[in-house]
């Protein structure tokens, strides 16, 4: 009786299974990483007493580059309004 091959168990279908998983571990990580840089962000601002619109919010959390966070980040410790994080005077 012949032996049927699964694709699934093929060596080629189980890299490709784990190359999905390491990029989804990597993916997972960098939105973590981004998510902690914007509660940083608005942590910054509350404790500075800045007032911070539905909107800005928003678009600090929204966001899920690390460099633009760390930007912002920086910013948020120098502007007197939430919405100078984006390049108003800077």
């Amino acid at each position: 009786m012949a032996e049927i091959q699964y694709f699934w168990r093929h060596p080629l279908a189980e890299q490709v299974r784990e190359e999905g998983r390491e990029e989804g571990r990597e993916e997972g990580r960098e939105e973590g990483m981004a998510a902690g840089w914007a509660a940083a962000i608005l942590r910054t601002l509350q404790r500075r007493q800045i007032a911070v619109s539905d909107s800005v919010r928003e678009r600090i959390l929204a966001s899920t580059d690390v460099d633009e966070l760390g930007t912002w980040l920086d910013r948020a410790n120098q502007v007197t309004d939430a919405g100078d994080l984006f390049g108003g005077g800077f």
